[in-house]
C-alpha cells in the first residue's frame, strides 16, 4: 500500500481561532510536517468499525498471509487451503494479517482551574490535544474529543479523514475554562455515550476534590486504553507567593485568608508531591500510562520528545 499524501493545512488556518484572543496559535505551520512522522501507539488490539492502517497480531481474513491453522465446524470455507488438501487430504484455513482502525477519544478539562498560569494549562492541553488529532488523522485513524468540567460540555463524535483536521482545530481552539471538576461522573458519562472504545487520552490538571478513580474504572471496564497526560503549571509547582494573602478557590468560589512563609510553602509542596505519588501509584496498579508536564516545557519538546520517550507515541 503506498503512503497516503502528506496532510496540508492552510497557513493561517491553525492560528485563525488564537489570532483573535492573543492565545498562542495551536500548531505551527513549521510543525506539521514533524507531526507526520509519528504514529498512536497502542499495546491492545483495538477493532473498529471498519479497516484501517494500523496492522494488529489477530490473525483473520485480510490481505497479507501469516499462517494456517486447522479446520473447525463453522468455519468460512471461503479460506480453506484446497491446494494443501489435494495434497495432504487436510483441511487447514488460511490466516492472514488483520489491519483495523483505531478510534483516539481526547478528552480535554475545561474547568476554572485550568485557565491558571501563563500560558493557560487550557491553553496547553489544547495544543497538545491538536497534535494528537492530527497525528491520528494523518494515520487514517478516526478521532473523537470531549470536553468536561462539572458535565460532558461537549462532544465531538469520532471522525476520520484527513479532511477533518479544520473543524477540530477550530472546536479546540475556540475551549474557554469555566465551572467546577467533576472527574468521575463526566468520565462515566463519556463511556455511556461512546460506542467505539480505543485510546482515551485525558488532559486535565486533575484537581478534583471528589477524585478520578471511579471514572478511570469505567473507561477500563469498557476496555478502554487510557492514557494520563497531566499538565501543571509551573507557579503551582513552584510558587513565589509571600506575606499574608486571601485565596480565592478558582471554582467553587470560597476565599481564605493565609499567612505564607516557608513552612506553609513546604507543607503546600509536601501535599502536593503526595498528590502527585497518588495519582502515579494508581495508574501503574491499573496499567494507564502516565506522563505529568509542565506548561513550561516547551510545546515541541513535549510532542517530539517527551511522549515519544513515554511511550505516547512513536
Amino acid at each position: 500500500m503506498s503512503p497516503p499524501p502528506p496532510l496540508t493545512i492552510p497557513r493561517s488556518a491553525p492560528s485563525a481561532s488564537a489570532a483573535s484572543s492573543g492565545r498562542l496559535p495551536l500548531l505551527e505551520a513549521g510543525f506539521l510536517r514533524r507531526l507526520e512522522e509519528l504514529s498512536i501507539v497502542s499495546r491492545k488490539v483495538v477493532t473498529g468499525r471498519s479497516k484501517g492502517e494500523r496492522r494488529t497480531p489477530r490473525k483473520g481474513p485480510g490481505l497479507e498471509f501469516v499462517d494456517h491453522r486447522g479446520y473447525a465446524v463453522g468455519d468460512d470455507l471461503r479460506y480453506v487451503d484446497w491446494n494443501i488438501y489435494s495434497r495432504l487430504d487436510r483441511l487447514l484455513l488460511k490466516l492472514f494479517v488483520v489491519e483495523e482502525d483505531l478510534c483516539l477519544h481526547l478528552l480535554i478539562d475545561g474547568s476554572a482551574s485550568m485557565g491558571f498560569g501563563r500560558p493557560a494549562k487550557l491553553d496547553y492541553a489544547a495544543r497538545v490535544a491538536a497534535a494528537l488529532a492530527y497525528i491520528g488523522l494523518g494515520n487514517l485513524e478516526r478521532v473523537a474529543v470531549g470536553l468536561f468540567a462539572d458535565n460532558l460540555r461537549r462532544h465531538v463524535r469520532p471522525r476520520r479523514g484527513r479532511g477533518q483536521i479544520l473543524p477540530l482545530l477550530e472546536f479546540l481552539g475556540a475551549l474557554r475554562a469555566a465551572g467546577r471538576t467533576h472527574l468521575n461522573g463526566c468520565l462515566s458519562d463519556y463511556v455511556f455515550r461512546s460506542r467505539t472504545p480505543g485510546v482515551a487520552v485525558i488532559l486535565s490538571d486533575f484537581l478534583d476534590p471528589g477524585g478520578y478513580a471511579e471514572g478511570l474504572r469505567a473507561l477500563l471496564a469498557r476496555r478502554f486504553e487510557v492514557a494520563l497526560l497531566h499538565v501543571v503549571s509551573e507557579d503551582e509547582l513552584n510558587p513565589d507567593f509571600r506575606g499574608d494573602l486571601t485565596l480565592v478557590d478558582a471554582e467553587s468560589g470560597p476565599t481564605r485568608e493565609v499567612t505564607v512563609d516557608r513552612a506553609a510553602l513546604d507543607a503546600y509542596r509536601e501535599r502536593l508531591r503526595r498528590h502527585f505519588g497518588a495519582l502515579e501509584a494508581y495508574c501503574a496498579r491499573h496499567r494507564i500510562d502516565y506522563l505529568r508536564t509542565s506548561t513550561a516545557v516547551p510545546f515541541d519538546d513535549l510532542i517530539l520528545r517527551h511522549m515519544r520517550r513515554g511511550g505516547f507515541l512513536k
